[in-house]
Formats: C-alpha cells, sequence, structure tokens
C-alpha cells in the first residue's frame, strides 16, 4: 500500500491545473465589437451584391417546371438614357451600403439657392448666420464652378454639395458669379427655379474695402487714388479696375435679368446685415420659403471688430465670430477721391434703385 501511495505521489500534474484568468472586460467588449462590425459587413455585402448575381432568381419566385423549355438568354442591358439636369438635381450617390452606414442618412443635390454677390459685400456673414438654420445646408469653401470649373461637370459640382434629409436646402456661395458674364445662363441651364441672393453695399464703401483685402496680401500695390483713375487731372474713373467695376451693379444685373425674372433674386442690404441682422435674415428666411427660426437671441454686437456675432454657431454652442480677415482697418482716403467716386456711382445707383425697386440709401 506504501508503494502505491508513493506511486500517486511521484505523478507530476497530480493536482488540476488552476483555470486560465478571464479576459479583461475591455478586451471582452472591443472583440464583441469587432464581431458584430464583421457581421454588418457581411449582412450589408451579401444583400447588396448577392441580388446582383446574374441568373440567381429572387427569393421567393417560383421554380421552372419540369420540361418546360430553356428561357432564352436575358438580352445585356441598354445604357441609360442621359438624365436630364433636374434628375441629378435629386440623384443620390452611388455609395455603397457600409459608407452610406457610416457618412449617415441624406442625399447629395444640386443647391436649390445660391449667393451669388458681391465681393466685400457681407456674402460670408449672411452664408454663417444661415448655417445656423437646421434647414439650411451649405457649402462651407466657395465652389467657383459657373466661372472657373464649369468644364468639370454637373456630377463633379453636386458631389460638393453637403447631404441634405427631405426639406432641408442645399446652398453654397461664390460672390463672383454676379460678375461673371456667362454665370446667369449656365445656373439657369441647371435649374431655372434656383433662388438667388445677393447682397450689396455702398459701392465706394465696398471699392475701399475690396482694396484694403488687396493691400493686406500685396503691400506693394499703388494707392486707391492711383488706381481709381485712368488721368487725375482730367477725374476719368478706370473703370476697368476690379474694385470699381463691380460696384457698378445695375450693369451686372441686367444680364441676370435675361435669365432670371426679378422676384426669383433677394437682394440683401450689407450695411443692414449689420445694422439688424435679425431683420434682414428675416427677409432671407421668407425668400427660402424657411420657418424664421433666426431671431435677435442668436447675434450680439462685437464692438471690437465693428458687426454683429453669432452666440451660438453651427454645430457649437460657443460664440462665433468671422475671421481676422474680416472687419479690417481701411485705409485713410482722400476726401475729393471718395466724393468723385459717389458722383460716379449716383447715375447706376439710381438705375439700381428703380430695378430693384430698393432704395438703400447710398446718397
Amino acid at each position: 500500500m506504501g508503494q502505491r501511495l508513493n506511486r500517486c505521489l511521484d505523478v507530476p500534474g497530480a493536482l488540476p491545473p488552476p483555470p486560465p484568468p478571464l479576459l479583461p472586460l475591455r478586451r471582452r467588449l472591443l472583440l464583441l465589437f469587432i464581431m458584430l462590425f464583421l457581421w454588418l459587413y457581411m449582412f450589408y455585402s451579401c444583400a447588396g451584391s448577392c441580388a446582383a448575381l446574374p441568373g440567381l432568381a429572387p427569393r421567393g419566385s417560383p421554380a421552372p417546371p419540369r420540361g418546360s423549355p430553356a428561357l432564352p438568354p436575358r438580352a445585356p442591358p441598354q445604357p441609360p438614357e442621359e438624365s436630364s439636369v433636374e434628375q441629378q438635381r435629386a440623384a443620390p450617390d452611388a455609395a455603397g451600403p457600409i459608407s452610406s452606414f457610416f457618412n449617415g442618412s441624406g442625399t447629395k443635390r444640386l443647391p436649390q439657392a445660391i449667393i451669388i454677390g458681391v465681393k466685400k459685400g457681407g456674402t460670408r456673414a449672411l452664408l454663417e448666420f444661415l448655417r445656423v438654420h437646421p434647414d439650411v445646408r451649405a457649402v462651407g469653401a466657395e465652389p467657383h464652378f459657373f466661372d472657373r470649373n464649369y468644364e468639370r461637370g454637373l456630377a463633379w459640382y453636386r458631389d460638393l454639395m453637403p447631404r441634405t434629409l427631405e426639406g432641408q436646402i442645399t446652398m453654397e456661395k461664390t460672390p463672383s458669379y454676379f460678375v461673371t458674364k456667362e454665370a446667369p445662363a449656365r445656373i439657369s441651364s441647371m435649374s431655372k427655379g434656383t433662388k438667388l441672393i445677393v447682397v450689396v453695399r455702398d459701392p465706394v464703401t465696398r471699392a475701399i474695402s475690396d482694396y484694403t483685402q488687396t493691400l493686406s496680401k500685396k503691400p506693394d500695390i499703388p494707392t486707391f487714388e492711383s488706381l481709381t483713375f485712368k488721368n487725375r487731372t482730367t477725374g476719368l474713373i478706370d473703370t476697368s479696375w476690379s474694385a470699381i467695376q463691380i460696384g457698378i451693379y445695375a450693369k451686372h444685373l441686367e444680364n441676370w435679368l435675361l435669365y432670371f425674372p426679378i422676384g426669383q433674386i433677394l437682394f440683401v442690404s450689407g450695411e443692414r446685415l449689420i445694422s439688424d441682422p435679425a431683420g434682414e435674415l428675416g427677409r432671407v428666411q421668407d425668400f427660402l420659403g424657411l420657418k424664421r427660426i433666426i431671431t435677435d437671441k442668436h447675434f450680439y454686437f462685437n464692438k471690437t471688430k465693428g458687426f454683429p456675432c453669432l452666440k451660438k454657431a453651427e454645430g457649437s454652442s460657443k460664440p462665433h465670430c468671422l475671421g481676422k480677415t474680416k472687419g479690417r482697418t481701411h485705409p485713410d482716403i482722400d476726401q475729393e477721391v471718395v466724393q468723385r467716386l459717389r458722383d460716379f456711382y449716383r447715375p447706376f445707383n439710381m438705375k439700381f434703385y428703380q430695378m430693384t425697386g430698393q432704395d438703400f440709401g447710398w446718397d
């Protein structure tokens, strides 16, 4: 018996090994998430691809009876006809199910409303204010499609747009459209129903602001006074200079009225956008067919910059003002030059007031 006991004691590993330690909770959750993700991937991939395999009948289709003649081979699919612009407007992205799963719902559409001008009029402020509205989705950067990138095509343009849900408006802003000769016809070709917004400002102040922006980038440019005149002695204004030419609003508007009725264009006062932002935004919301959600409670006046700022910007709970490039201090301009510019613009302003039915009070 002692020998049996000794043999039992000599057996290595007689005691059962301790159980392996359990995986930490975080690792188990990670593995569970990976398994769930792989399951979703396989499910969506199969749903999208299995149904597209040739020769597979849809689930639930009755099998052909035995002895029945074989069906003729399916004719190759015909290429689809070129879709119209209006069909492209609402055409959904050709995104796979997985990308749609992660990118969220919504469809990229061509814009229903465009801020077409004018440069240094307050277009960036208007766009930032509008983006507070839950039913407005807008491109942040200027696409410059109808003046610089038109050859890229509408599919490229639409791909720049944010995704929108049913009932939301897609917008973009490119101020140079207003002075681009081809832009009205091109936008009308996209959709005759596109709503257009033009932010206008005292053309003299606008020209000085335009020059100030250029001066900040090119400090060695000639003075404002020397660029304003073809001949300072005769007082002949140089209308070929873009800073002057942009402010002849009546001339540019004539081109747009060849393609769009005046009622389809909203003219926003750049001055009132500063003094009464909620009032101007109310007009814009009405024009776009939106509920008046943006009101006085959304703004506060920034004394340092000299214009209103948002109490809460889009997707943020913090106050937001436009960047350092906005609200630059203008250089001192010879008042005689300023007065000559006012005299030059006055007849064009009067015509613009008549065309729009609005007196902007620039004189």
